[in-house]
């Protein structure tokens, strides 16, 4: 199910974050990437961390609260965050807000999908097709 990050034993016995979780990227930044083998977002170098999302509507939520007025098209990648090498972990934002600590392997995106905009530029629901496997 998207969204959903269960967790399971690494070899220390911390519970590692794993399942589906949504990352929003401007679909030109995606594109200069998505044939690579890692995907870091445009404040990877700033923030030392790639944001994902559990849950479309939390995802929604953040993309208009942060994203409304920049007109690019955007689109939704869903991260098997078992299939990431970086670390990820819940930190002060909270437990819908799990943080990949490096970049994200393009193999661990699982589905590409158009975040759908209103006139206004509100982001009012994400496609149900799939962009294409690394959204080409």
């Amino acid at each position: 199910m998207a969204g959903d990050a269960g967790g399971s034993q690494t070899g220390g016995g911390t519970p590692r974050i794993g399942g589906i979780s949504l990352h929003l990227v401007p679909e030109p930044a995606w594109h200069k990437q998505a044939a690579g083998d890692t995907y870091v977002p445009e404040r990877f170098a700033e923030e030392g961390f790639v944001h994902t999302t559990l849950g479309e509507e939390t995802l929604l939520e953040v993309a208009n609260r942060y994203y409304r007025d920049d007109p690019r098209p955007y689109l939704v990648l869903d991260v098997d965050l078992d299939r990431l090498a970086a670390p990820v972990r819940f930190d002060e934002a909270g437990p819908s807000y799990p943080h990949v600590y490096g970049p994200i392997e393009t193999t661990a995106v699982v589905r590409v999908r158009r975040a759908d905009r209103d006139p206004a530029g509100a982001f009012v629901g994400i496609g149900a097709n799939a962009v294409g496997p690394l959204g080409a």
